[in-house]
């Protein structure tokens, strides 16, 4: 008797990655319209081997667990990651075996986050473009230069933002309408302006036709191009690419308030003991991309109580608002140049550029003036000081409590307090006081920690015996070989970063009553890579608003928040001190993650409440999503992570056999036919059956010949 031909044979064999595999036709094809019956059926193009077995250039060793499902209906899950598991699956068209996983794989996940979920804003609704208001009060400007041998520029007057040019003691401002909430409830969601731009990955390919221009000390590398026509009804800005309006850019927050910044909008939202956030405060309209952002919960009970201030290119706009969310414009003011950094120290608004300029607003005498200084690289707050650390290699203060002015010109006093030993340039600095530095940097023990272009950290300090003397070098660390770009001294711990790839170092500090000590001196702690890949062409407010830290007051434990690449759902928190992991955050929506924050919130007025820091995430879809630091920092919180009450994956799997899954309209998948239709049966009277029917298929409505 004369042997089968091969295409007729039940046997199969197959060549999967290298690894020869036999079975019958049957175990392949008893699930319909998958990728077994298409390739027998030579509905999909194949290849053979040099030994007639058909090839499939995938997985083999998940390829044996798949078709182990197919012999038996039965899978082990120990030691096999669920999800690659589930895309092999899917590969395969294998979908019994796909809705199972899935199922397993929701025990862990959940739409409503894990236990360091906290809370969830929605997307606030885009306000209307306001008319241009009309000037009508004023507010002083001053503009005051400092030459110095190494700047030594012209500088023009200021102007409002309608551009009109001013000299030295003009007074403007602007003031706008009042600006109510009630206003902006005729606008929702569903504008014409509202479109969504789809959620796309980056690919990665390691072929080097792709163009990432990463080298060893840059951490911007990754390309992301949008295109939309929607970009065409905001008209031109001062960008080439559009932005996403309802995509979250800055998160800021002082006390109880933070603040929250779109493309062309802000919005403020305090905390309240018993209620929660509450909304507060939207503004109006900004033609321009805010790039900067700042917020002052502590002014006052007063009608302007709290300051909200934004900047875009050279402009900075400001806010006063009430704890009813009444709006008051401050005013508009020009720095001349693009605002790098905006912040407050106690009540003045201070806007800082690198090209050494300093704009100073007094909240008390509502003055705005422009300093010109030495080029800025690095700054610092302590207290009411603020610290700059120059190019030049020095570093200078100014005390904004007391606002010095110099009679004979009216200059506002910037005092130097150190030059480094080799003029290197200071691009990051950190002040540290002391338990006994009670006025800033008046008291008598101060140390500043500074890092600076060629790599070196520095400790300086100023104790009792040099009071009068300026503060002394301490301590060098030359480990660096890239420019640093920050530094933190903190009670335990001196911590550097530089920009290869953001290496950090940290040392731990011995201290003797409260003071840095040099016996036995700062020992290395750890060496770890905050690695946080940018876009080469990222929004002008991505570096504002995703700041990796390190974050956490200076007596606390401080934490790194890592952002791997720029359009991802997840972020990981680690340590500052040693770089361990502390949680990861991922969005519980599935959204991107535009931004972050990490803030301590007050305690409510309630007897016993506690502080308790959080991390503010934004993201793409507008909504702003709150987490637990506090409880992931807690020492016990790892120790009960792995605990479950309910059933593993194994379990769950066993207890699946007892039914069959379908697709379904419900939040989690039923068991098929639905026990509910078993058990009461057809619920449509028997008259209405056939116009239902009929209904549904036209076709087969009775024509008039028809009985």
């Amino acid at each position: 008797m004369a042997a089968p031909h091969l295409d007729v044979s039940d046997i199969v064999h197959l060549n999967v990655g290298g690894t020869r595999f036999s079975t019958s036709r049957q175990t392949l094809t008893w699930i319909p319209d998958s990728f077994f019956t298409a390739l027998l059926s030579n509905r999909i193009d194949s290849h053979k081997d040099e030994t007639g077995a058909l090839f499939i250039d995938r997985d083999p060793k998940l390829f044996s667990i798949i078709l182990n499902y197919l012999r038996t209906k039965d899978i082990d899950l120990k030691n096999v990651d669920i999800r690659t598991l589930r895309h092999e699956a899917e590969y395969y068209g294998i979908t019994p075996l796909v809705k199972r996983l899935m199922l397993c794989e929701d025990l862990t996940q959940s739409s409503c986050g894990d236990v360091l979920f906290y809370g969830y804003l929605p997307p606030p609704s885009i306000p209307l473009q306001e008319p241009v208001a009309v000037t009508a009060n004023v507010s002083d400007v001053s503009v005051h230069i400092r030459v110095s041998s190494s700047s030594s520029s012209r500088v023009e007057g200021p102007s409002t933002s309608q551009s009109a040019t001013t000299t030295n003691s003009t007074n403007q401002s602007t003031n706008g309408p009042q600006n109510h909430k009630g206003a902006l409830g005729t606008h929702m969601r569903n504008s014409s302006l509202d479109y969504r731009l789809p959620q796309r990955g980056l690919p990665h390919s390691r072929t080097p036709s792709l163009d990432l221009r990463h080298a060893r000390n840059n951490s911007a590398d990754l390309n992301k191009l949008y295109k939309n026509d929607i970009g065409l009804i905001f008209g031109s800005q001062q960008v080439s690419s559009w932005v996403d309006p309802l995509r979250v850019q800055i998160i800021k927050a002082h006390h109880n308030w933070i603040v929250i910044a779109y493309a062309h909008f802000i919005t403020c939202y305090r905390l309240k003991d018993s209620s929660g956030w509450q909304h507060v405060f939207t503004s109006p309209h900004i033609e321009c991309i805010i790039e900067r952002v700042a917020i002052n919960a502590k002014m006052g009970s007063g009608a302007d109580g709290k300051m909200v201030a934004i900047s875009y290119g050279s402009q900075v706009r400001l806010w006063g608002v009430s704890e009813e969310g009444i709006k008051i414009n401050v005013g508009t003011f020009n720095l001349n140049v693009r605002v790098e950094y905006l912040f407050f120290i106690g009540s003045q608004l201070v806007a800082l550029s690198p090209t050494g300029k300093i704009g100073v607003w007094h909240a008390m005498t509502h003055h705005w003036q422009i300093q010109d200084v030495v080029p800025i690289l690095s700054f610092d707050t302590a207290g009411s000081f603020l610290l700059l650390g120059c190019n030049n290699g020095s570093i200078y203060y100014i005390d904004m409590q007391k606002f010095p002015l110099r009679m004979k010109d009216n200059d506002l006093l910037v005092t130097e307090l150190y030059r480094d030993p080799s003029y290197d340039p200071i691009t990051a600095i950190s002040v540290y006081l002391t338990p006994k530095t009670t006025q800033g940097l008046c008291g008598n023990w101060i140390e500043i920690a500074y890092g600076t272009k060629s790599g070196s950290v520095r400790v300086i300090v100023q104790h009792p015996e040099t009071v009068g003397h300026g503060p002394q070098l301490f301590q060098t660390f030359t480990v660096h070989q890239s420019s640093v770009t920050k530094v933190t001294l903190s009670e335990k711990y001196l911590v550097s970063v530089c920009s290869e790839y953001n290496h950090v170092r940290s040392w731990a500090v011995t201290r003797f009553r409260g003071m840095i000590s040099t016996q036995p001196g700062s020992t290395p702690e750890a060496s770890f890579k905050i690695v946080s890949l940018e876009a080469i062409d990222p929004c002008v407010s991505y570096n504002a608003g995703n700041d990796f830290g390190p974050f956490g007051e200076q007596d606390d434990e401080q934490v790194f928040v890592q952002k791997v690449v720029p359009e991802t759902d997840q972020l990981f928190v680690r340590l500052a001190s040693n770089g361990k992991r502390v949680c990861v955050i991922q969005s519980v929506d599935g959204s991107i993650i535009s931004s972050f924050y990490v803030h301590e919130c007050e305690g409510s007025s309630r007897m016993g409440s506690r502080p308790r820091r959080f991390i503010f995430t934004g993201h793409s879809n507008g909504t702003i999503q709150m987490w637990d630091l506090t409880t992931a920092l807690d020492p016990s919180f790892n120790a009960t992570q792995d605990t479950s009450g309910g059933p593993t994956p194994e379990e769950l799997w066993k207890l699946l056999d007892q039914c069959e899954l379908s697709n379904s309209h419900c939040s989690t998948p039923c068991i098929s036919p639905s026990p509910s239709l078993l058990a009461a049966g057809p619920r449509i009277k028997s008259s209405n059956v056939l116009f239902l029917n009929q209904s549904q298929n036209p076709d087969a409505t009775p024509g008039p010949s028809q009985v």
